[in-house]
C-alpha cells in the first residue's frame, strides 16, 4: 500500500488502514467529486481515489463472475428463455448442456453471446 502524507485543504491524506478511515475518505471523495483537474482539490480527488481503490482491492476483492451464472443472470434481466439462448449459441440440447455445465462454452458460442 502507498503511504502518502500531504496536506491539501487542511486534510491530512494518509494510508487507509481501517474501515472508519475508509468511510471518511469516501465522504471526502463525495464532497470534492466534481473538482476540476489541476487544482488542489482535483489532486486530492485523484490521490483519495487511488487510496480508496487500494483499500477496496485488499479488503473487498471482487471475484470474476462464473460465466454460466453471468449468462443466467443476463437471461433473467432480458427475459430470455432457454429457447432464446439456443437461437444464439446453438441447438437446444447443446444449450441445456452448457447451462447444466456438461459442456463448455466454445469460442464461437462466446462470440455469438458477445454480439447479442
Amino acid at each position: 500500500m502507498i503511504i502518502l502524507t500531504q496536506t491539501l485543504f487542511n486534510m491530512n491524506i494518509k494510508r487507509i488502514k481501517i474501515e472508519d478511515d475508509y468511510k471518511k475518505a469516501l465522504d471526502r471523495l463525495e464532497e470534492i467529486f466534481d473538482a476540476k483537474p489541476d487544482t488542489a482539490e482535483g489532486d486530492e480527488l485523484e490521490v483519495l481515489g487511488i487510496l480508496i481503490d487500494q483499500f477496496e482491492q485488499e479488503y473487498f476483492p471482487v471475484d470474476f463472475p462464473d460465466p454460466i451464472e453471468a449468462i443466467k443472470f443476463k437471461m433473467e434481466q432480458m427475459g430470455y428463455t432457454q429457447n432464446d439462448l439456443a437461437n444464439i449459441i446453438g441447438q437446444k440440447g447443446r444449450t441445456s448442456e452448457v447451462l447444466n455445465r456438461k459442456r463448455k462454452l466454445s469460442l464461437n458460442m462466446i462470440r455469438n453471446l458477445h454480439k447479442k
